[in-house]
């Protein structure tokens, strides 16, 4: 699990990191002896049933779970279609809302996970104590907020926007897994295109790029935002 409402300023990819991804899940494998397993004939079982397996795919999945993916899981017992898929979710989303449970089931990066509710975080941060990664730099952050509204974009875009080189901090990025190789511009020595990951989206907790803040809500935040062109 990660933690919900996560924002662009938080940094760096620790773990246990509260304000970014929580796996308060832990390194959970399902417990199932062999010929345990029961079908899930939707008539046999009913809908509670099917819930607690969706539930149960949710609850040990460490990245983002897809309908295709769920799909897949229960294909051998049972058909269900994307808009199945959707509707379950929403009826567990749901579920978790009404009974005031501590964390949330959010759609981010192309897929859904559960996050722990953002109002718990002061009782994980006691709970998990170990030291976390080394957060990302400010000249970092400002090469990933480049990336992440002008994209797709070359180094020489980025650096003509920043002013300094940034061949160390976009190494930084891609080793992460933030941004990556997207191809290549097809201009004179064709250099690389970078784009941001998925795992951007899962850091940030964004469904996709359209949820970007808008640039002028940054500027409104942050006034020094204005020092950088990413329009």
């Amino acid at each position: 699990m990660g933690t919900d409402n996560d924002t662009m300023t938080n940094g760096g990819t620790g773990a246990p990191d509260v304000e970014t991804t929580t796996d308060v899940a832990r390194d959970a494998e399902p417990h199932v002896k062999a010929g345990e397993q029961q079908p899930l004939e939707q008539e046999a079982t009913g809908r509670e049933q099917l819930l607690a397996a969706v539930e149960a795919l949710l609850f040990v999945s460490k990245q983002p779970l897809t309908t295709a993916s769920v799909r897949r899981a229960l294909s051998d017992d049972v058909k269900l279609s994307d808009v199945d898929v959707a509707t379950i979710v929403e009826e567990l989303r749901i579920s978790y809302l009404r009974d005031g449970r501590g964390f949330r089931l959010v759609e981010l990066a192309g897929g859904y996970q559960l996050r722990t509710a953002s109002e718990f975080a002061p009782y994980i941060l006691k709970l998990f104590k170990e030291p976390r990664e080394e957060r990302l730099s400010q000249p970092a952050l400002e090469t990933l907020a480049i990336i992440a509204y002008r994209q797709p974009i070359v180094k020489a875009e980025i650096e003509a926007i920043r002013g300094v080189d940034v061949s160390g901090v976009l190494q930084t990025l891609v080793d992460r897994g933030l941004v990556r190789i997207a191809g290549r511009k097809e201009v004179p020595g064709r250099p690389f295109l970078y784009e941001t990951a998925r795992l951007f989206l899962e850091h940030f907790g964004l469904k996709d790029t359209e949820e970007l803040p808008h640039i002028s809500e940054l500027r409104a935040a942050d006034p020094k935002q204005g020092t950088l062109d990413l329009k």
